[in-house]
């Protein structure tokens, strides 16, 4: 079940919200704990188990960890067999199948009879055994105490507005809200307007944009413009699609009482790529710096080892995206700039005039996206080639100049969407006003998007597949 849906829009939210709010608050996270498992189950109801056995796992290694913080090396064992049991379900789901693959391409090792299972992934995987290891290695750090009940706990690790595709939620940024939070008309109404606006980014932007993508990148004659298009659009529905969706997961997480920290902003208004990356997926790269990068020795090593660090995290960073070669590929190539950025790059973009430093920032940008979302080498290859016209592409066709017609109005208004503009202009208007079209606003794209899911197929979500 997707938030882009009508079956959630108009029959699952509104129940769990109309149950919610007659529910006395003692029993409040006992009805989400069971809306948010009936959510999960919705799509694959056998991986329900796997998601009791990761909230009984970490549940347990907490209150183990607590009791026995005393006995450092006890208590150091309990965190390794919790990160140990958690990236065990995660290696087998998501990389089990991948990992045989390419080991059965030695010669002699398929001999052992070793076959990839073809398991589908577990949804949301990726984020909620993120967020259960980081939990148990607070508690070890004293940065939060180990939550006694497993019910609460439970809502923690299933909470279905951000359980499937983030934002990464740590444990003791929640667990205030958790005991203790306070609904208000305010906070849900602002819930409900992040809500629709993310809908409007992923059904509006990501879904249209994601026309042009698709057809650039099965084009038999891709010309040089139109590969550049392509992987603009490429890029503008990654970002509307994930970052649309991580304002759904937020407004509803208002519409419940938790506010959630915010997981984009304005990322393609970056002067480079180590900004970049303090502004896109914000939770992710929040997590690998705190619970990778700082352990590792972060800054305060010499710079060889720095640049260790820093090729791990994104080795990581990639890999944590899919189980293919491209994406692990796609981090390390962000690892190469953000290694030249900290050795030299960044000084020398600070001495020249800011449109360079952006400019600079975008074509890494375009290029990333490629690596990104073609898994085959050959494919990926040819389409760089297609962008540098290495292989006498045509600059442009009629083929190009038809989708660019079409969706040059659209590509015009991405780009501005991407941009604090508009957020600065609503700023501008008086209290007065902006209370009457405020409403008239949230109506008029909820009332837009359900006419195009209803009249389309075409509704893809891309952070599915992690």
């Amino acid at each position: 079940m997707v938030f882009s849906s009508i079956l959630f829009l108009f029959f699952y939210l509104p129940i769990v919200l109309l149950l919610y709010y007659i529910t006395p608050k003692t029993y409040r996270n006992l009805l989400l704990f069971l809306v948010n498992l009936v959510f999960y189950a919705w799509g694959e109801p056998i991986y329900i188990l796997i998601m009791f056995a990761s909230i009984l796992i970490d549940y347990t290694h907490g209150i183990l960890i607590e009791k026995n913080r005393k006995q450092d090396k006890k208590a150091r064992l309990l965190v390794l067999s919790s990160v140990l049991c958690n990236l065990g379900l995660l290696v087998f789901f998501k990389y089990y199948d991948f990992i045989i693959a390419n080991l059965n391409m030695i010669p002699g090792f398929a001999a052992f009879g070793l076959q990839p299972l073809g398991l589908p992934l577990p949804l949301g995987i990726s984020f909620y055994t993120f967020q259960t290891m980081s939990y148990t290695i607070d508690v070890y750090r004293n940065d939060t105490p180990a939550q006694k009940n497993i019910i609460t706990f439970g809502t923690f690790v299933t909470l279905f507005p951000q359980l499937i595709a983030g934002p990464i939620i740590k444990y003791k940024d929640v667990a205030a809200q958790l005991e203790n939070r306070k609904e208000n008309v305010q906070q849900f109404a602002s819930g409900i307007q992040l809500f629709v606006i993310g809908l409007g980014k992923k059904v509006l932007f990501a879904n249209q944009i994601g026309l042009l993508w698709d057809a650039m990148k099965a084009a038999p004659d891709l010309t040089i413009i139109g590969a550049w298009l392509g992987a603009i659009a490429c890029g503008l529905q990654l970002y509307f699609d994930f970052s649309g969706y991580s304002d759904m997961a937020i407004g509803l997480g208002r519409m419940f009482g938790f506010d959630f920290k915010k997981n984009f902003y304005y990322p393609f208004c970056s002067s480079n790529i180590s900004e970049f990356w303090r502004r896109w997926h914000i939770s992710l790269g929040t997590w690998f710096r705190e619970y990778v990068y700082i352990p590792l020795g972060g800054n305060r090593v010499k710079l060889p080892l720095q640049y260790r660090n820093i090729l791990v995290v994104w080795a990581l960073t990639g890999i944590w995206h899919g189980a293919s070669w491209n994406f692990l590929c796609w981090g390390l190539y962000f690892a190469f700039f953000l290694i030249l950025e900290k050795t030299f790059l960044l000084k020398l973009l600070q001495k020249m005039p800011a449109w360079i430093g952006h400019v600079y920032t975008l074509l890494a940008l375009t290029f990333s996206w490629i690596l990104f979302s073609i898994e085959n080498f050959t494919a990926i290859g040819a389409y760089f080639g297609a962008m540098l016209g290495l292989g006498g592409q045509a600059l442009v066709n009629a083929h190009c100049l038809y989708y660019l017609r079409n969706f040059g109005p659209l590509l015009l208004v991405l780009l501005l969407a991407c941009t604090p503009f508009a957020a600065n202009q609503v700023k501008k208007l008086a209290p007065r006003m902006l209370g009457i079209l405020s409403p008239v606003f949230v109506l008029l794209v909820l009332f837009v998007c359900t006419a195009y899911l209803v009249n389309s197929g075409y509704n893809p979500f891309l952070y599915f597949r992690f």
